[in-house]
């Protein structure tokens, strides 16, 4: 495959030095010295609206959407962006009534969610867990993924890319969440200007191999040749229905996802714990409407990479190392075939998107250890420069762990994408009901919590090794699996919240918070409008 010329080096360094001069700017202009928690962690009150929906998107968006969607988009076609435009409603329900009950109880971390609501056993638990999940699943499939694609397109080593995204993510999240939130406004733009041209190209290519012209006719071509690519919803007995089960997607698991992911995690919600309600809800809306754009950007890039190889073009480049059709390839051969300069900016993008979510949960990581466990079993008696040092440190700390577990991690045998999902949702069911219930059920007690967070993981794990009784659960596909741990996970907990004493530890609930803003109603109704559309569109 073709490698970066001199002018797509000079683009990568244009982006580098915006983005780490911008950092830089930003650290010095809202007090360097500072070394107050809130501050570092939260950027408490300094993240505009903008900044917040920016940050939440490059926070979320990296290698395992742009390497790993774009390889399901090859293999399965625009369905799997129901994770995409799924998230963009969820958005919605989480600026709601979730964010409402976190700035009225002062919520900055879910840990300490976790204890004001329950107790310290339950925040402990679960800070833990989440250490474990965000440094050796999403650290480290973040950078082996973005590594892997990196090292593909500028012929550099694997492991030189990989130090290199540690320690550029390193510089930036030693500035604090300031930093990061307006840094990630800069990746943001060149995540998607990259992004599209990266689309218009493989859409082009598309138009150029049945000897016609442009975007519109490649796109029309695609449609008329690959169908199959263009449904949102399998069908029971398609090859695909284990990943997508039907309307799980609308109706079931994908909702536990979602709601967990966009609502009940360090690493998306702190973005907006730092803000007044107004701001937080403006910021979630303004990252729904930026996640109707990303299939776009990540999903039909694969597709127009199916719809080549299906000519017998790039036949071998999409081979892995053991000779089989590797669709993770998909987005890396793409980017090879860009010319100088394009291939530049789309290298800038696909390096800020994993460079910010490096960044994002390394922060988060940071924030839970010093705040949630050093803070309150270590060194209590701290002071706060002392714990903005820790959590410098453990920023540093726990990308070295990653760096060295993630070539053992099994990421390539499953895809990028659904290795994250299905590792992430062996504890979603629990943690999600551990929050629902924790909002609206005043009667939900520790016990009930402690159920479900590591019941829950262990019902979840039994059923992934199929070990768990009354079916042959490798059969259910794991978004159903998730769906009836869900249940079991709310079935004991009701259960215990009514045979263990009443602890009666409901948070404040103000219920004019859940009113909006006109702004925001008109906004809100605009995102699901169009979900409904693309869903009825592409059904």
């Amino acid at each position: 495959m073709n490698q970066l010329a001199t002018l797509d080096y000079i683009i990568f360094l244009f982006y580098f030095v915006i983005v780490a001069g911008y950092g830089y700017w930003i650290f010095q202009r809202k007090n360097a010295k500072e070394t107050s928690t809130k501050d570092f962690f939260l950027a408490e009150g300094s993240l505009t609206w903008w900044a917040i929906g920016a940050s939440l998107i490059a926070s979320n968006i990296s290698a395992e959407q742009f390497i790993g969607m774009s390889g399901n988009g090859f293999s399965m076609g625009l369905a799997i962006s129901t994770y995409e435009w799924m998230a963009a409603a969820t958005l919605i329900v989480v600026a709601v009534f979730f964010m409402p009950i976190y700035l009225k109880n002062k919520i900055y971390t879910m840990p300490q969610f976790l204890n004001q609501r329950y107790n310290k056993a339950v925040s402990l638990t679960m800070a833990i867990f989440w250490l474990a999940l965000y440094i050796l699943v999403n650290l480290t499939s973040i950078l082996y993924l973005g590594a892997l694609a990196i090292s593909g397109i500028s012929g550099l080593d694997f492991t030189t890319c990989m130090m290199g995204l540690a320690v550029f993510a390193i510089v930036i999240t030693l500035g604090g969440m300031k930093v990061i939130g307006y840094t990630d406004v800069i990746q943001v733009f060149f995540l998607v200007i990259g992004g599209l041209a990266t689309t218009y190209l493989a859409v082009n290519l598309v138009s150029d191999v049945f000897g016609v012209k442009g975007l519109v006719n490649g796109f029309q071509l695609m449609r008329e040749h690959h169908d199959d690519h263009f449904h949102m919803i399998f069908k029971k007995g398609d090859p695909h229905y284990m990943s997508l089960p039907g309307l799980t997607v609308l109706l079931g698991g994908m909702w536990i996802v979602n709601l967990n992911y966009w609502g009940c995690n360090q690493y998306i919600t702190q973005r907006a714990l730092g803000a007044d309600l107004k701001t937080a809800r403006n910021g979630i809306l303004f990252a729904a409407f930026l996640k109707l754009l990303m299939p776009i950007i990540v999903t039909l890039p694969g597709i127009a990479a199916f719809a080549l190889y299906s000519k017998g073009l790039y036949r071998e480049e999409m081979l892995g190392a053991d000779g089989v059709l590797n669709p993770d390839k998909a987005y890396p051969v793409l980017l090879s075939l860009l010319p100088a300069g394009l291939k530049g900016l789309s290298f800038a993008a696909l390096t800020a998107a994993v460079v910010a979510s490096l960044a994002g949960k390394a922060n988060s990581i940071s924030t839970i250890f010093t705040l949630d466990i050093f803070k309150n079993y270590i060194g209590p008696n701290a002071t706060e420069k002392q714990l903005v040092n820790i959590g410098r440190w453990v920023v540093v700390a726990s990308m070295l762990i990653a760096i060295v577990v993630s070539p053992y991690m099994g990421i390539e045998k499953k895809g990028g994408f659904q290795f994250i999902q299905e590792m992430t949702g062996l504890l979603s069911p629990g943690i999600f009901a551990s929050f629902i219930l924790g909002f609206f059920w005043k009667r939900t007690n520790s016990a009930g919590a402690l159920f479900a967070i590591v019941g829950g993981f262990l019902v979840a794990l039994l059923m992934h090794l199929n070990l768990f009784p009354f079916a042959d659960w490798t059969t259910v596909p794991f978004l159903d699996r998730m769906g009836w741990v869900f249940l079991i996970c709310v079935a004991g907990m009701v259960v215990l919240g009514y045979l263990m004493p009443d602890e009666r530890k409901g948070l404040e609930v103000d219920l004019n918070g859940f009113k909006t803003h006109r702004t925001f109603t008109i906004g809100a109704a605009a995102v699901l409008s169009v979900i409904a559309f693309l869903y009825w569109y592409f059904w």
